[in-house]
């Protein structure tokens, strides 16, 4: 352990030192310009932006190791309930602006590489990418770890994967695409949509996704009525929806590109291991020792106000490495320089040379466009106003005129929280416009394709996809709505004002109880302005473990005090107050 938090170390002051070099000429490009486009030397330009971007790549792996470190430290035992959450989710997206899955991710590669020397040193040193490490795991093991370490630097992504899954039967390596439906439906329609997913999510719980329950009310609806064959259908098939997976041909083209281009060797190659300047000195290196007593220590003396504290210091350090993916990224995407090199699609280049998934860089390409835009949101974003994630919400909403309201909403709000407001407004607006528009899963595009195909056979008429909607809607309020209903207890009326959420800022869970704020033994009564929705971990773990205290009146008066070192709450004033009930933030900062 101690070779390797040094090799961190090392690393980290490294990777520090190669970011002022790259951030000098990333500084000096700025996006082309349509009528410009013409002019750019491609050749020249691509050589420069991939080798600006490899580095980028590189140079954000130990910072991802260490946080990844870090966020594995904090799942064991209680120690995210001491600090006031229910998730690792919720804490990477509050308290770091990460989102929840690359938290998810993070945590698990460094689980996965503690246990994998060899395999975790060559991703430090750059000559594995955290994708290839990702696809070796299930194999990379015992004696057989060098020698997958050694082929995973020099083999693709894709030619790991096949012989990963050729070995345990299962491809966990490609991530799922996802794709928009928009259809128009009739506000009656809508009524219907609406009520049979708010059904669907009592029968799947509160916090299930949309797609989760579109998905739920298309099996539904194929279990009583089996689609026509879709040969019937060949003379009109318009109506349905503009879909088309990726088929096997695409694989077979990056195959042969890989064989044509020799794994890109032609592009410009790097040293794996980056070499130690002289800039960049204490804050990555001093940051690794740090974390060094945290990361070995599992019992409870852990010291969760100092791991937090770390944790958000390297947060600070790779947010400056994702500004310069974005900004280089969008020049590469822009210029469609990836068919230059001879990659079959963007997202090829990003699993292959980046080592990274098309969807973070995606992420990254689209939030940096729209800084350009709305410059103003990246400086709030830099002065530390707002997280990654809330701009990633704000991007999506804002324009020149709304921008300033909504980063002050954003400032006064916990991320979960404006997440919930957004796509209550979306959905107001969608309602006005007289339409729907989700974004599913392709999977999710497999089941409601032949759904609308066996609603219009149902029917015996022609229907729009917006009405086949309807019918199916309708059929899962009349199959699930008898079945659910409920007493009008008291606890059920306070969930449901509270939208079935668990009310303690910050956290995404589904409300299971419904909790005394005056406590039962102390003869606080069973009221609605005396009980609020809590999730089953924040109830039972949180608040009666002593690690939260709530105070008011419910549902939009309540304190929440939370102890900064995780521990119980001792004293009438001990610990901070994070935010009220609603998701504002009220009294002192954040805990």
């Amino acid at each position: 352990m101690l070779v390797t938090l040094s090799m961190s170390q090392t690393l980290i002051t490294a990777a520090d030192a190669d970011f002022q070099a790259i951030s000098r000429v990333a500084g000096t490009l700025e996006p082309v310009r349509p009528n410009e486009l013409r002019s750019v030397l491609r050749d020249e330009a691509a050589l420069l932006l991939d080798g600006l971007l490899v580095r980028v790549a590189r140079g954000r792996g130990p910072l991802d190791l260490a946080l990844g470190d870090g966020l594995a430290s904090l799942t064991v035992g209680d120690r995210l309930l001491r600090l006031g959450f229910s998730s690792l989710g919720d804490y990477a997206r509050e308290r770091l602006g990460l989102s929840g899955s690359t938290a998810e991710k993070l945590a698990r590669l460094a689980r996965n590489l503690a246990e994998r020397p060899l395999l975790r040193e060559a991703v430090l040193r750059g000559a594995v990418s955290p994708r290839k490490a990702e696809t070796i795991v299930p194999l990379a093991r015992g004696d057989e770890e060098a020698s997958w370490v050694a082929r995973a630097s020099s083999e693709t992504v894709r030619a790991l994967a096949a012989e990963v899954q050729r070995a345990v039967g299962d491809d966990e390596t490609e991530e799922e695409p996802w794709e928009r439906l928009g259809l128009s439906v009739r506000p009656e329609a809508r009524a219907k949509l609406e009520e049979a997913l708010a059904l669907a999510g009592k029968v799947l719980g509160a916090a299930t996704p949309r797609w989760r329950r579109v998905e739920a009310l298309c099996e539904e609806y194929l279990g009583a009525h089996p689609p026509p064959d879709v040969a019937e259908e060949a003379g009109d098939a318009g109506w349905m929806l503009d879909h088309a997976p990726a088929g096997q041909p695409l694989e077979e083209l990056k195959a042969w590109l890989e064989e044509e281009t020799q794994r890109w060797d032609f592009i410009r190659s790097f040293d794996p291991a980056p070499r130690p300047g002289p800039g960049g000195e204490a804050a990555g290196a001093a940051l690794a020792v740090e974390l060094a007593g945290e990361l070995t220590s599992t019992g409870p003396g852990v010291d969760l106000t100092r791991l937090d504290a770390d944790l958000r210091r390297l947060r600070d350090l790779r947010a400056r490495w994702d500004d310069l993916l974005g900004h280089l990224a969008l020049l590469l995407r822009q210029l469609g320089l990836w068919r230059d090199m001879q990659f079959v699609s963007f997202s090829h280049y990003c699993t292959e040379r980046l080592g990274l998934s098309e969807r973070a860089v995606s992420q990254r390409v689209a939030l940096e466009r729209r800084l350009h835009e709305l410059p103003a949101l990246r400086t709030a974003m830099r002065a530390g106003r707002i997280t990654y994630e809330k701009a990633r919400i704000i991007a999506a909403h804002a324009d020149e005129r709304t921008l300033d309201a909504w980063i002050g909403r954003a400032s006064s709000l916990t991320c979960i929280a404006l997440a919930r407001e957004a796509e209550a407004k979306e959905e107001e607006q969608m309602c006005a416009r007289g339409e729907v528009s989700w974004h599913l899963p392709v999977r999710v595009f497999s089941l409601l394709e032949p759904a609308l195909r066996a609603a219009r056979e149902a029917s015996g008429r022609f229907l729009t996809p917006g009405e086949a909607l309807e019918l199916i809607a309708e059929h899962f309020i009349a199959t699930w709505k008898p079945l659910l209903a409920e007493r009008n207890t008291v606890q059920k009326r306070v969930l449901a004002r509270d939208q079935d959420w668990c009310q303690v800022p910050g956290c995404s869970r589904a409300a299971a109880h419904a909790h005394h704020v005056c406590f039962r033994s102390h003869d606080g009564p069973t009221v609605g302005e005396n009980l609020t929705g809590l999730c089953a971990a924040h109830h039972l773990h949180g608040v009666h473990a002593g690690y939260i205290r709530v105070a008011g009146v419910a549902p939009h008066r309540l304190r929440w005090s939370f102890r900064p070192g995780g521990g119980p709450l001792v004293g009438p004033e001990a610990g901070t107050v994070r935010a009220s009930a609603n998701g504002r933030m009220a009294g002192a900062a954040v805990a």
